[in-house]
């Protein structure tokens, strides 16, 4: 079949309607209600799902499998509440606690990063509390946004207190930009997270980082990776609800991402592709791609 042909699931994968024998479900959460710019984000799972037919199955650059190692499925999206941000967050709670009754590893497509707190929730439920690895612009741990205490600029404000993170094993990658305050970036670093700033990773090759955080996370420790796209610089990444100027490269996003090989990854995602903002598709092609080395980089996966 011509990979323009047939129905546009993730990767031309089958599709599944239970977890049941996956041992890596992609799953698209269609949200964008939490976000407080562009809109948009709704579109990303189908958009990337779209572009994702360009991907072959074997990385040339890691000599990894993933469709050798492990059963992969689509399992469909989430069945959000486009009206009310509140309900969503349950119902995607909810769902991945069905799914995680199985012994399967989630990615997800997002929609904004309001996502990643109710997917948080269910994994720590499976497995305790998690290393983080976080690449964005934007450090996510307001209070408050507009009064509200659940958005995509609160979530991991909310994942520390709850003990769904470990703060000591949770590193931020490439944040940057203007804020509303000198202190944006202050509060996790005073809860004990690594803050790397995009200036620090300008220039360089991202490899010693992850070796460093490899060895601080440690092998065993069960690890979620979330990977908001805006952290690339908006020249290769224009498709995003709130795009920065002078953030990271492709192939540092990469260098990151195959630097996860190695730990205890249970769980990742890639978030806030607003396909309405990058009309060529490049951006969710870009995603496409990124998913692609997640699954590259779970732990178990066989390398040529």
């Amino acid at each position: 079949m011509p990979r323009f042909s047939g129905i546009a699931t993730m990767f031309r994968l089958p599709t599944a309607e239970s977890s049941e024998g996956v041992d890596v479900g992609i799953i698209g959460v269609p949200l964008d209600i939490g976000t407080s710019n562009r809109t948009g984000t709704r579109y990303g799972p189908r958009q990337i799902r779209s572009e994702s037919v360009l991907i072959r199955p074997y990385g040339m650059a890691t000599g990894a499998a993933p469709f050798d190692s492990f059963q992969v499925a689509d399992l469909g999206d989430v069945a959000i509440n486009p009206y009310n941000l509140a309900a969503s967050i349950a119902l995607i709670e909810n769902h991945y606690r069905d799914l995680l009754t199985q012994p399967l590893k989630p990615i997800s497509l997002g929609g904004d990063h309001t996502i990643t707190l109710p997917i948080l929730r269910a994994i720590a439920k499976k497995h305790g509390t998690v290393a983080l690895i976080h690449v964005d612009a934007h450090a996510d741990v307001n209070d408050t946004m507009f009064g509200e205490k659940i958005t995509h600029g609160t979530i991991f404000r909310r994942a520390i207190e709850e003990g769904l993170v470990e703060p000591g094993k949770m590193f931020q990658i490439g944040l940057r930009a203007t804020g509303y305050a000198a202190d944006d970036f202050d509060w996790a670093r005073d809860k004990g997270v690594t803050v790397v700033t995009a200036e620090e990773c300008w220039y360089k090759s991202l490899a010693p980082l992850m070796d460093s955080i490899r060895s601080n996370i440690g092998a065993e420790q069960p690890t979620y990776l979330s990977f908001d796209i805006d952290g690339l610089d908006p020249s290769v990444a224009p498709g995003t609800g709130t795009p920065e100027p002078a953030g990271l490269m492709t192939s540092q996003g990469l260098e990151i991402i195959r630097g996860c090989f190695g730990l205890n990854l249970v769980g990742a995602d890639l978030v806030e592709v607003s396909p309405p903002y990058d009309t060529t598709g490049n951006t969710a092609l870009m995603a496409a791609n990124l998913v692609f080395e997640m699954l590259c980089s779970l732990p178990g996966c066989l390398r040529r």
